[in-house]
């Protein structure tokens, strides 16, 4: 079941890397009023995604933690916290690395 999340998450970042690069593109006689709005668009989701995933990966770390603080010893609580922790921060720091790359992406093309 985890492989077919990671494909389908891969595939949707694969589409929004290529949509955002591809409405990135200057062309000869300027931005048509479609790319410009898809630009907007694009630009628009990102900023939202970054602002939603800092307070998403502060409540799962929390949530982690108290999972392991009050497990009162039972192994798999302990076990579900770490994954929990190790998974939010694994996925907040690959929507950090995202924004890098879109960020230099754009950079180079403009």
């Amino acid at each position: 079941m985890n492989k077919k999340i990671f494909y389908k998450i891969s595939t949707a970042l694969f589409f929004f890397i290529f949509l955002n690069t591809l409405s990135s593109c200057s062309f000869a006689w300027g931005d048509p009023q479609i790319v410009s709005k898809i630009t907007s668009a694009f630009e628009s989701i990102k900023d939202w995604l970054l602002k939603i995933a800092t307070p998403a990966a502060a409540v799962a770390v929390g949530t982690g933690v108290f999972m392991k603080k009050f497990s009162f010893g039972d192994e798999e609580k302990i076990r579900t916290g770490k994954k929990l922790i190790k998974g939010s921060l694994f996925s907040y720091a690959f929507i950090l690395a995202i924004d890098l790359i879109l960020s230099a992406i754009k950079s180079l093309i403009s």
